[in-house]
């Protein structure tokens, strides 16, 4: 049944501390019925350009204060997000077609990135060089100014923290803009705890604008010369866009892309861990994550075990609206992607791929979906998927697993199960990935860590001190003790 209930009413964009209504609006619709849940402001250009000369307004008095204050509102975000935590969870499953636990789990996670952020306020700066003259010769990072943020709809929560929290610890000021899909999970929301938590004006400011606005809005947030750098979660094509834009201003970016990941079981892995690392890697979020585990390559001897095992685990998830707790694979989020699931699975099976479990679409729903007997030339093994539907394939040594892995452009996670951690790691530092976890999903993810790929999955690092790196500038800056001769004749 259709949800009867008015649309919400969202505050609308924060700009320099102040809610804003767009001259006009666009539907946010919840992906498991197509219901209208909230009218959001439909911004464009003049908005971004507000938002930027905020931001730079800012950023003198906010990177000129005292690193303990910025560590305490850190803390006071993610208190107020905690807090708000049921407010969260609920848009999870409404907005963003999510399971509950999913949303549980973000909500869980985002303080932690905040307070992680807080942490790295305390972190060194810079280091003391040696000099041949004896200078005093210092390498100090220093905040770079504003910087845009563009995130996802499918973790709209941990990714847009990920994005700004320490890229603002480190005293930058910051412009997002969440996902169309997403405009209050992935950017209003946190403009209403930011504002509760206390942030000055013009520090942390949001932006919204509807499906054919966003080339307009994105490129100002790119080409604006107050921007300093740029920090975006998404497709491919759309970051490959992105960073050829930063290249030709000659602005720094960090783009998080898709991915094609393998999860490879060797013959001693551990049955049980494995099957359910596989079915949690490839259908948790409807298979919506960016690492999520796109390909499970399973050793030939165990083979047969495996499918049959990881089949029967699949068919268990249950399918349906979110709002209901109990069905862990929600729809996917909109018709687009639908339809993209849809032609690689007509691919696979015209091209004789069998459907082992699963293989239904309804509406938006598409059921957990095993395929066996994928070859290379079928779009689901070369395409990123991003749904519920995972090709299991056969090999027979470590070179062909690291083959098969390889043989994509692209290059984010990956996973390895077996009792041989010597065997394990050989084989992680031949893979072309830029993370790899033994004995674990592809999935992983904490706020401290160096989260990024390699080939067309990204560019750069998110997380901990490696987000530090990305989103300041290095200066060398000395003091002449030695009194440094010159040439005479000058």
């Amino acid at each position: 049944m259709l949800d009867t209930k008015p649309a919400r009413a969202l505050r609308g964009m924060y700009i320099d501390g102040q809610w804003r209504q767009g001259a006009r609006s666009f539907a946010d619709l919840n992906p498991n019925d197509g219901s209208l849940w909230a009218e959001a402001p439909d911004g464009g250009r003049s908005e971004a350009v507000a938002a930027i000369e905020a931001a730079h307004r800012a950023f003198p008095g906010w990177a000129a204060l005292k690193y303990t204050e910025r560590a305490k509102l850190m803390h006071r975000i993610a208190d107020v997000f905690e807090r708000r935590a049921p407010d969260f969870i609920a848009a999870v499953q409404a907005e963003g077609g999510g399971w509950y636990g999913k949303g549980a789990f973000e909500a869980h996670y985002v303080p932690e990135v905040f307070r992680s952020a807080a942490a790295i306020c305390y972190a060194a700066s810079g280091e003391i060089l040696p000099s041949d003259y004896g200078k005093l010769s210092t390498a100090i990072r220093f905040p770079m100014g504003v910087i845009s943020v563009i995130s996802p709809w499918n973790f709209p929560g941990i990714l847009t923290a990920r994005g700004f929290a320490f890229a603002l610890a480190a005293g930058n000021t910051i412009v997002l803009k969440p996902s169309e899909d997403t405009p209050y999970l992935g950017g209003i929301f946190f403009a209403e705890v930011l504002e509760e938590a206390g942030i000055p004006a013009g520090v942390f400011n949001v932006i919204t604008c509807s499906r054919e606005r966003v080339a307009e809005m994105g490129d100002e947030m790119i080409e604006n010369p107050l921007v300093k750098g740029i920090s975006f979660t998404g497709s491919t094509p759309v970051g490959r866009a992105i960073a050829a834009k930063s290249g030709a201003h000659l602005k720094k970016c960090c783009v998080e892309l898709g991915g094609k990941d393998s999860l490879i079981i060797l013959e001693d892995a551990d049955m049980e861990r494995a099957t359910q690392a596989a079915n949690f890697g490839s259908f948790m979020h409807q298979g919506q994550i960016c690492m999520s585990v796109e390909k499970v390559l399973v050793q030939e001897s165990i083979y047969p075990e495996f499918l049959e095992k990881f089949a029967a685990r699949a068919a268990r998830l249950k399918v349906g609206d979110t709002a209901d707790k109990a069905n862990v694979i929600g729809p996917l989020i909109n018709d687009r992607q639908v339809a993209r699931v849809r032609a690689q699975l007509d691919d696979a099976l015209a091209k004789g791929a069998k459907v082992v479990v699963g293989g239904g679409i309804h509406g938006r729903f598409v059921e957990p979906t095993i395929l066996a007997g994928v070859t290379p030339d079928m779009l689901v093994y070369q395409d990123e998927t991003f749904g519920p539907v995972v090709p299991v394939l056969p090999f027979r040594t470590d070179d062909e697993a690291i083959a098969i892995n390889n043989d994509t452009e692209y290059g984010l996670s990956a996973g390895i199960f077996t009792r041989d951690e010597a065997r394990a790691l050989d084989m992680a530092r031949r893979l072309e990935t830029g993370m790899c976890h033994v004995n674990c999903s592809s999935v992983n993810d904490e706020p401290h860590v160096p989260f990024g790929g390699s080939k067309a999955s990204g560019l750069g690092r998110h997380g901990g001190r490696w987000s530090i790196e990305t989103f300041t500038e290095t200066r060398w800056i000395t003091l002449d003790r030695g009194g440094r001769p010159y040439p005479p004749v000058f």
